[in-house]
């Protein structure tokens, strides 16, 4: 894989940096988003495909792609098709800080050090690219009012989007009501993008223990209402993630 693009993980990420605080939008929840992201960034390479409601390695080819060749890696080594929902909400350690490291190498983002209370020491990242997230912003944006079905890598971002609860710091109040609407309806574009979008909302709520419900067979899930998410739009400092899910899946944090 090439790195003249941006993988759908580093485009989420990007999208959720605030640009006045330097801090991550829904902190918890992206660290989730970021494990989908990289379930679909690998789909579209074609290294891994659905297999209902389980994620199976079709080629083990590296991308070229450190951190992704590390998840496909470890998915690899489970030998049989892992459920979506117990990789997302497996434990791992520091993707979001992976990914703002290789943000600040790549020259997309710049750390800037500071305290909190006076006394903790923090880091904050703003984004020093302005052009390419406002690019990214505008290719959903574009979705959304157009009603044009976008592209899969949009499709997906847009889902995983909705999924981690960017609606309300991507379009804030009760102008933005209909945005996030829609926002939400781009789910439908991207089956592989639904079914981690769909599998991180379960894990939110704590229903990665059973199998979905209604479930296609061979591939898409099956249709659902889109689940409730934690409604405060809460900058986090970026760092390692204290979130620890279900399932036994290894870490994913590349070095």
């Amino acid at each position: 894989m090439g790195r003249s693009r941006r993988t759908i993980p580093e485009e989420l990420l990007l999208l959720a940096l605030d640009p006045a605080t330097g801090t991550t939008a829904q902190p918890q929840s992206l660290d989730l988003g970021l494990a989908g992201a990289q379930l679909v960034e690998l789909a579209l390479a074609g290294r891994i495909a659905p297999d209902g409601d389980r994620i199976a390695v079709v080629m083990a080819r590296p991308t070229g792609d450190p951190t992704l060749d590390s998840a496909l890696e470890l998915l690899r080594r489970r030998g049989s098709p892992v459920r979506a929902v117990h990789w997302i909400g497996g434990p791992r350690l520091g993707l979001r800080q992976t990914y703002l490291t290789h943000l600040e190498r790549c020259g997309m983002v710049h750390a800037v050090a500071g305290q909190m209370c006076g006394v903790l020491p923090t880091t904050r990242y703003q984004a020093t690219e302005t052009a390419i997230s406002r690019e990214i912003r505008a290719r959903l944006d574009n979705a959304i009012r157009t009603g044009v079905p976008p592209d899969p890598r949009t499709a997906a971002l847009a889902a995983l989007a909705h999924a981690v609860g960017l609606g309300k710091h991507l379009y804030p109040g009760n102008e933005g009501r209909s945005s996030r609407s829609r926002l939400r309806d781009l789910i439908r574009h991207d089956p592989m993008g639904g079914l981690v979008a769909h599998a991180v909302m379960d894990v939110q709520n704590g229903v990665a223990a059973q199998p979905r419900r209604g479930s296609a067979p061979g591939g898409g899930p099956g249709a659902r209402k889109a689940a409730a998410h934690p409604t405060a739009d809460a900058a986090g400092v970026p760092g390692q993630s204290r979130r620890h899910g279900h399932g036994s899946m290894a870490r994913v944090g590349a070095r």
